[in-house]
């Protein structure tokens, strides 16, 4: 099993941001992080678990994501992305990041759980201080999915 933290942040919504991720699986763990000029919170806690799942290059793994996105994880465990994806995702946010999330998505045995963030859980606080150091000290990106969005 792979066990995955992810966390994204936001300084300002919109604003500079980031995402953090800790991948842990047996006796091996990596840690990501990246930051975008502009982008917002939501963005963010989504881009960091399909980054998560991308890195990940062997199909069908058991894949455990630890998030304290109830937005990430309500709209994937409730089920509610997949009637999002059948209405072409009309009127919601972040289409571009949930299409590519559901190319991933199928290609690992994948369950989410939430948990409060914040909460002196060692992991989650590590990938929101990856989050918030890659939005305040990393090079930032440029998260083209939001920017062109607001032409």
């Amino acid at each position: 099993m792979i066990i995955v933290y992810t966390d994204g942040a936001s300084r300002g919504n919109p604003g500079p941001g980031g995402y953090g991720v800790v991948l842990k699986s047996g006796k091996h763990r990596k840690e990501m992080s990246e930051g975008y000029r502009l982008t917002t919170n939501n963005r963010m806690e989504l881009l960091s678990v399909i980054v998560a799942l991308e890195t990940i290059k062997k199909e069908g793994q058991t894949v455990r994501i630890y998030s304290d996105s109830k937005y990430v994880v309500d709209a994937v465990e409730k089920g509610w992305v997949f009637g999002w994806e059948k209405k072409n995702f009309k009127k919601k946010a972040n289409p571009d990041l949930w299409k590519r999330f559901l190319k991933i998505y199928p290609k690992h045995n994948v369950k989410f759980q939430w948990i409060k963030g914040h909460n002196e859980n060692p992991e989650n606080e590590r990938c929101d201080e990856l989050a918030v150091d890659a939005a305040l000290y990393g090079k930032l990106l440029v998260d083209k999915g939001y920017e062109d969005s607001k032409d």
